[in-house]
């Protein structure tokens, strides 16, 4: 994990989520990008638009976030990059062009609103990055460090797509993982198709030497229950799948997935399901 990208709109939740995303840097070594796309509709280049007095006042308040953080990568500078067309489509395909590993994403959630393109684009750029994206609440209060990762398990073939990403971060903060079976129904052969990847993800993390807990619960609300766990367990981070429009399990991997980016207090890192 060598390059974090962070998407920037000048709103609050997007520096938030530059402080947060620094916090990984710092623990993975890795180099920071920032980008910001003028998403407004011009016939002019890039070069010219910048030139327009909001544009230049945008490319000072990013010069300005650069000098801010700067100090706190002393062995790299932050980098900026500037985009110009549809938010998600640029962040995804400059986040393939740099081979970034992360990308890091504000957002209001539901229960806030801001004129800013961060908070519309966010399960836009979810679903279209070609790497994990971690969303955060701008209320959202962390630490220096990740203690624990909740990994919940569902029946879906990608359930455990995420473990060797997980796995790499939960190493290197130290952190612990929980494995959470996560039951919304009654059939057995469902119930025991989690059981089997419980086990699955269980072989995985004791062969790499990862700390974790497994634990199950039955739910009639996954996004509701996921939440509370994670709340009543004081986790840090909640790994999930996203919704590619592939995959085998949309019921679980769409509005849930959604629900918990829209409604979780505590940062989502969404990742990329591949197809089968």
């Amino acid at each position: 994990m060598k390059t974090i990208l962070v998407a920037i709109d000048f709103s609050k939740n997007a520096e938030h989520a530059l402080q947060y995303a620094l916090m990984y840097a710092e623990k993975l070594d890795a180099a920071v990008y920032l980008i910001w796309v003028d998403n407004t509709f011009s016939d002019e280049s890039l070069i010219d638009t910048i030139k327009g007095d909001i544009r230049i006042e945008n490319k000072a308040y990013l010069d300005g976030l650069v000098k801010k953080y700067n100090e706190q990568l002393p062995d790299r500078k932050i980098k900026v990059l500037l985009r110009k067309g549809k938010v998600y489509q640029e962040i995804a395909k400059t986040a393939k062009k740099i081979d970034a590993d992360m990308i890091f994403a504000g957002t209001h959630g539901v229960s806030g609103y801001e004129q800013h393109w961060i908070g519309s684009n966010t399960y836009r750029i979810v679903t279209q990055a070609p790497c994990p994206v971690t969303t955060i609440r701008s209320g959202y209060e962390f630490n220096s460090r990740l203690n624990k990762i909740l990994l919940p398990l569902d029946s879906s073939l990608e359930t455990k797509q995420k473990l060797p990403f997980i796995c790499d971060l939960a190493l290197r903060f130290g952190a612990s993982v929980h494995l959470l079976k996560v039951y919304n129904t009654t059939i057995s052969v469902i119930r025991k198709r989690i059981d089997k990847f419980g086990e699955d993800a269980k072989s995985c993390l004791i062969d790499r030497n990862v700390n974790f807990v497994l634990e199950k619960i039955d739910v009639t609300n996954v996004a509701a229950s996921i939440i509370e766990y994670s709340i009543t367990n004081q986790i840090d981070l909640i790994a999930i799948m996203t919704d590619q429009g592939t995959t085998t399990a949309n019921k679980f991997l769409g509005p849930y997935a959604q629900q918990l980016i829209n409604n979780s207090k505590i940062p989502i890192v969404s990742v990329r399901a591949k197809e089968h």
